[in-house]
């Protein structure tokens, strides 16, 4: 008989549960509830005294491992500089992360504190405003921050071409046409952000599109989900939260506008890292395509087919933008 290697695995709860009883040091007995399973498994942990936390167990994706100590490490630094962020809880032994082995290889938890606050609305532009503020004091605070040996660079190479080279490979577009816009919309793209040569460089949080974040009782912003992050661009930071007012129908500029006045009240935009997020808005959408696409074996074909419609916004967006430039 042949086994079956698995490519991902659920642990059960009650395992999730000694695992980080063992790790760390919490006051037991302790509930644990799976509350999201996909890119990662998160779960919500309560204590005996009612305390609630998030536990999120990485999962190894095309990128390869998770970044978790460059990332945990930066999360304490934000803390640290009054930044508000959900902080790592550390293990008994002062680890900010922990490893398990599952059946398809070792897996990094973190444990997070949950946090307090409302989901930020689609619609409040306080709250988009918000949003740009913590952004902003993040990318302050990033300036005293070293990632030595991150894994991730959130460079051309890892946002765009490799993410390319994934959709490719992987099937879902079928029409030879399509892929060849795909590919023709990319290189253009990626043409445009290295004219502009001086781009700022910074942490990236990675994912800020409005809703990694809670709204506290002082409405800022508290910002959670940093496994996407890395050294980068600053402008594709900032293109996150405009792909998200207009991608998938979506049509907000408004928030945009709310977003980009938070982020100046506390940091100024150059006209170049301005101007380029507005091309990285292609190189976003691209990215997610190729996580996508990298699950197709998983998820399977029919969950991630989506990605073989998205040439028509991406055309949509790049002519309504660019058109003077294209050629």
């Amino acid at each position: 008989m042949l086994d079956f290697d698995p490519l991902y695995s659920t642990p059960q709860v009650e395992a999730v549960e000694q695992f980080i009883n063992h790790h760390y040091p919490l006051a037991g007995p302790l509930s644990c509830r799976l509350l999201q399973r996909g890119l990662n498994d998160v779960y919500l942990v309560v204590g005996s005294h009612s305390e609630r936390y998030v536990f999120r167990l990485s999962h190894r994706r095309a990128r390869g491992p998770a970044d978790v100590k460059t990332e945990t490490a930066f999360l304490m630094h934000l803390s640290q500089s009054g930044v508000p962020v959900a902080a790592p809880v550390p293990t008994r032994d002062g680890s900010l992360f922990v490893q398990g082995n599952a059946p398809e290889g070792g897996r990094e938890g973190v444990l997070f504190r949950a946090l307090d606050g409302r989901q930020p609305s689609t619609t409040d532009a306080g709250d988009a405003r918000a949003n740009g503020k913590t952004l902003a004091l993040l990318h302050n605070a990033a300036e005293t921050f070293s990632p030595d040996g991150a894994r991730y660079r959130l460079d051309l190479e890892h946002l765009l071409h490799r993410p390319l080279a994934r959709i490719r490979d992987s099937g879902i577009v079928e029409d030879a046409e399509v892929r060849s816009d795909l590919e023709t919309i990319a290189a253009r793209t990626a043409k445009a952000i290295e004219a502009f040569g001086d781009l700022t460089r910074t942490y990236c949080h990675g994912d800020c599109h409005g809703f990694n974040a809670r709204i506290n009782d002082a409405g800022e912003a508290v910002f959670f989900d940093f496994d996407d992050g890395g050294p980068g661009y600053l402008a594709y930071d900032l293109s996150v939260f405009l792909w998200a007012q207009v991608s998938f129908g979506r049509s907000s500029t408004a928030m945009w506008d709310a977003f980009v006045d938070g982020y100046r009240a506390v940091r100024p935009i150059t006209p170049d890292d301005f101007e380029a997020a507005h091309r990285f808005v292609i190189v976003r959408h691209i990215w997610l395509m190729g996580e996508y696409a990298s699950r197709a074996q998983e998820w399977g074909s029919e969950t991630v087919g989506w990605i073989a419609r998205e040439a028509h916004f991406l055309k949509t967006w790049e002519t309504a933008r660019f058109v003077d430039r294209l050629f």
